[in-house]
């Protein structure tokens, strides 16, 4: 499996996407990893700790005084067992306490005493994610190296549609396998990968084409990926497969001579 014995601590805070965190934690263990979960007190008003506990398989952390018996100074021993630190949801809150250096409850401290990659899916009202104090926060930890995933445009709990929907959780286990598995077998090489079919007009209305559904060179695009390649995938007809997570650039073309076209422009 992908994430087999990798450690992933799971942030979970009190955005109204806490309910995701669930198919999170589910996915990674699918995936072979092992997850322990922290949550802010605001986080159990909207899903239970319990609910984490089953799930995940372990103790759910939430209060910097709980006692959790398995645990030797507790946010530290935390800190110290990840591989990939995860928050998700993260609320304007939870990033503006870790950009300012504010350590006042389980998370944010234990967070902050990690040195394991962080990445952070910010889940918000638009307007939230928009203003210019939380992009700062934002940008400062990018500085720091923190890493983010960008959040999803579409219709909002609020009531309104914007940008800041939580990414679907497949999505941010992708992101989480890639922090927590990438190499530098590839480091500082250029790959170009070919996939898909193509369709070759002959009229307005009719093609020839092929089979070819894409997987195998969304495959090899992801493993270069992985392997630490900065990579440009040239992409046909496929059967609409997911863009592979930390790919560099996306090219869709339609007919050979566009995939010509577009392997000579970055060759």
């Amino acid at each position: 499996m992908s994430l087999e014995k990798k450690k992933i601590v799971l942030g979970i805070t009190g955005g109204i996407a806490a309910f995701k965190a669930a198919s999170i934690a589910s996915q990674l263990r699918k995936r072979g990893a092992e997850v322990k979960c922290i949550m802010t007190d605001h986080a159990t008003k909207l899903i239970t700790p319990l609910t984490m506990l089953e799930i995940s398989g372990n103790p759910v952390a939430v209060s910097m005084f709980d006692d959790v018996p398995e645990f030797n100074v507790e946010h530290i021993a935390l800190a110290r067992w990840a591989d990939v630190f995860v928050i998700a949801p993260a609320t304007a809150d939870i990033i503006g306490k870790v950009a300012n250096g504010i350590a006042d409850d389980m998370l944010s401290t234990t967070v902050m005493a990690t040195t394991a990659p962080v990445l952070i899916a910010p889940a918000m009202n638009t307007n939230m994610y928009l203003n210019p104090i939380t992009q700062d926060n934002m940008a400062k930890l990018k500085k720091f190296g923190y890493h983010f995933i960008a959040p999803d445009s579409g219709h909002l709990a609020c009531g309104i549609d914007g940008v800041g929907r939580l990414p679907e959780p497949d999505t941010i286990v992708d992101y989480i396998e890639l922090l927590a598995c990438r190499n530098d077998l590839l480091k500082g090489k250029k790959v170009i990968v070919t996939a898909g079919g193509t369709r070759e007009p002959i009229d307005p209305v009719r093609f020839i084409g092929n089979h070819s559904s894409g997987r195998m060179g969304f495959a090899i695009a992801k493993a270069a990926v992985m392997a630490g390649a900065e990579v440009t995938l040239v992409a046909g007809t496929t059967d609409n497969l997911k863009t592979p997570v930390g790919l560099a650039r996306r090219i869709d073309v339609g007919s050979t001579r566009d995939m010509k076209a577009a392997v000579d422009s970055y060759y």
